[in-house]
């Protein structure tokens, strides 16, 4: 059975690391620039950012699909930490993520149990699964992080 297609989209680079992203209809662009912390300017976003952004909205709601169903109204907050690393297999890099979930009010152990279970959901940990090295912690909630 094919899968269900509920949206496609896609994106446009240019320039690859010192270039511009941008969405075919133009509705999002962004300038893309080498971190200074890896001898570029850091004038722009890095794909790194982009994809901590995507991954930490994907992860959050999957963490409210659960708090719902679990009647839990508490705020939330995740915080998702990218670390691009050298790669010892082919002299490359590859990525590691940092996941951070706060709700507050709750024990630890209520909120691992609500963040294992949006890890298992989300389509990004999904994607990811056995190919990045990911982490997921509970933090305290920290209102207007």
């Amino acid at each position: 059975m094919a899968d269900k297609i509920l949206y496609t989209t896609s994106a446009v680079n240019t320039g690859a690391r010192a270039g511009e992203s941008h969405t075919p209809d133009r509705s999002y662009e962004v300038n893309i620039d080498v971190p200074k912390e890896m001898g570029g300017k850091g004038e722009g976003t890095d794909p790194e950012q982009l994809f901590a952004l995507g991954y930490s909205a994907c992860f959050h709601s999957a963490l409210d699909h659960f708090k719902k169903e679990d009647k839990v109204k508490n705020k939330s907050q995740v915080t998702l930490t990218v670390h691009l690393v050298e790669d010892p297999t082919d002299g490359g890099f590859k990525l590691k993520t940092e996941i951070e979930v706060g709700i507050e009010n709750m024990s630890e152990d209520e909120v691992l149990s609500l963040a294992e279970r949006a890890h298992e959901f989300c389509p990004y940990s999904k994607a990811t699964k056995g190919n990045i090295e990911s982490t997921v912690t509970v933090v305290p909630y920290e209102e207007g992080k």
